[in-house]
This record gives C-alpha cells, sequence and structure tokens, in this order.
C-alpha cells in the first residue's frame, strides 16, 4: 500500500509517504505560512505520488465533527490567516481519496499505539511538550474526541514554590502550557531550553510541573502507558525527575506495579521518536482506507 501522511504544525509541515507497516519510505518537510502557498506546496509534493489514502495530523483546535458544517475547518488560532480555513476540503477537492483527520497530537498517540511504545495496549496518553503543550488520547481502542478534542495543556496548575514566572499562555497565564512549554523555559531563564546544562534549577521546576499534570491524567484516564514527545523532552533527564514527581504527587493512591515497581516502562519517550506524528498521520489514512474498504 501507499499511504499519505501530513504532519501539520505551527512552525513546519511534514509530508510523506509511508505502508501499511508504519515505514516511510519518502518524506518532504517545509515551514508553515499562510494556508494557500502552505496546501499548494502540499498538494504538489502528493501529486505524483499515487496514493490510495492520506491521514492529516494537524495543530489546532480544529473541527474534527463529522456533521458539523465547519467540519474539516481549523477553529480559533492565532497563526495568520489559519483561523477558520477550510483545511480538510482543501484536500478534498484536490485528491479524490480517503482523508483521516485529526489532531496533531491524537495522530501521535494513534501511531505509538499502532507501532510504537503502546503496541498492544488498548490505552495510552501522548504528551508534546514543544512551542506548546498537546494532549492526544487513545482510551478503549480509539482515540477521544468529544466536545472538541483533548486541549489538555491548558489544565490549570499549582505553581512551584520558588517559580515567580507569571506564564505565557494568552488565555490562562499559568496554565499547563503557559508554565512548561518551551517558551516558557525560554522567557523564565532567560536563554533557550536546550542552552541550559541538564543540572540547571530549570528542569526540576519543569518536571515538578509535568508531574501535576501526568499523577492528574493518571487518576482521571487511567492509562496504560504515558508517552512524552515534543522538544522539551529531548532532555533526557527529565524523565527520572518527572517518574519521581508523579510517584509524590500520586502518594501510593494507584496502587498498581506498573507505576509502584515499574515506572520506568510506563512514562516514556516515543517508540517512534520524532516520526510519532508522521507514522500517527500514517495510520489515520489506513484507518480511513479500511473504513471505506
Amino acid at each position: 500500500m501507499r499511504i499519505g501522511a501530513i504532519e501539520a504544525g505551527g512552525t513546519k509541515f511534514v509530508c510523506g509517504v509511508g505502508d501499511e507497516h508504519g515505514n516511510i519510505v519518502d518524506r518532504v518537510s517545509f515551514p508553515t505560512e499562510r494556508p494557500e502557498p502552505t496546501l499548494e506546496r502540499v498538494i504538489d509534493y502528493f501529486r505524483d505520488k499515487k496514493v490510495e489514502a492520506i491521514g492529516i495530523g494537524t495543530f489546532g483546535p480544529i473541527d474534527i465533527d463529522p456533521s458539523s458544517p465547519t467540519y474539516g475547518h481549523v477553529t480559533t488560532t492565532p497563526k495568520p490567516g489559519w483561523s477558520g480555513f477550510d483545511f480538510l476540503g482543501t484536500m478534498k477537492r484536490a485528491f479524490d481519496v480517503p482523508f483521516g483527520w485529526d489532531t496533531d497530537v491524537n495522530a501521535a498517540a494513534y501511531g505509538e499505539a499502532v507501532w510504537g511504545a503502546a503496541k498492544g495496549l488498548d490505552s495510552c496518553v501522548y504528551y508534546t511538550f514543544g512551542t506548546g503543550v498537546g494532549v492526544g488520547i487513545f482510551a478503549e481502542g480509539r482515540l477521544v474526541h468529544g466536545l472538541l478534542h483533548p486541549e489538555g495543556g491548558h489544565v490549570l496548575t499549582r505553581r512551584h514554590p520558588d517559580d515567580t514566572y507569571e506564564g505565557f499562555c494568552p488565555y490562562h497565564g499559568d496554565c499547563l502550557e503557559g508554565m512548561a512549554a518551551g517558551p516558557a523555559i525560554e522567557r523564565r531563564w532567560g536563554v533557550k531550553g536546550s542552552e541550559l546544562p541538564p543540572d540547571h534549577p530549570a528542569w526540576p521546576m519543569e518536571a515538578f510541573y509535568i508531574g501535576q499534570a501526568l499523577a492528574s491524567t493518571i487518576v482521571l484516564l487511567s492509562p496504560k502507558k504515558v508517552i512524552l514527545g515534543g522538544g522539551v523532552m529531548h532532555q533526557k533527564q527529565l524523565f527520572p525527575m518527572i517518574r519521581e514527581e508523579v510517584k509524590r504527587n500520586l502518594n501510593g493512591y494507584v496502587a498498581h506495579d506498573a507505576i509502584l515497581k515499574g515506572i520506568d516502562d510506563y512514562i516514556v519517550p516515543p517508540g517512534l521518536g520524532d516520526n510519532a506524528g508522521l507514522c500517527g498521520a500514517l495510520a489515520l489514512g489506513l484507518a480511513a482506507l479500511r473504513v471505506q474498504s
């Protein structure tokens, strides 16, 4: 099979072609501009690829309700030109193939469930910590949508006792995204996180916020695997700190061996690495093809 995949990020688009086993055989990436020139490049890429379906995992918020008149649109976003844009419709007008359509983080969660760290499990949660914070939820064998779709980056947090940073989220200030996304690290400490040493006090503070969020996720959703991706999580020293924060916050209440004895295998980086989003989009396209068949 030849399946198209689009990982549509706020900073860059990644397009690729893969097969039913999750193998990416070709890819291209380019900066995210206004919608028309960006999708023109996407359409040009796929024009000669002869794909049987295309999966799209995109930044949001987006409308993923098939019964909605604005299904397939980007909804409210500060990205110039994208608010209200008919992303999916534009692609459907260019290609007469089945389309999968979901958020970028739901796509990543799905890819991890099909081919990655949560393979063989019927539930997982995927967090990305980068320029923003996003959450994808795969539960009881399906992706969670609901009223809109999960926006777990905007849960409220307790403030670290030594933290005076006000938070950068324009809606909530000191929500999880406002305190723990990449821009929060840079604005709090004056340099990008990638320039801070592993023993810098930024990292225990970051783990404090992420650990809170994961503990809440565990008691609310009871996922069988928690996967942490995104640029911030390239700081591998964060993982043991986060696991300890989760155990501290749960305080023995969730008395399961996965947490009490095996937390190193419970809170993990993506099994698909930086391909989680693109492979997830590939899985969405494959699922759409199977539904139509």
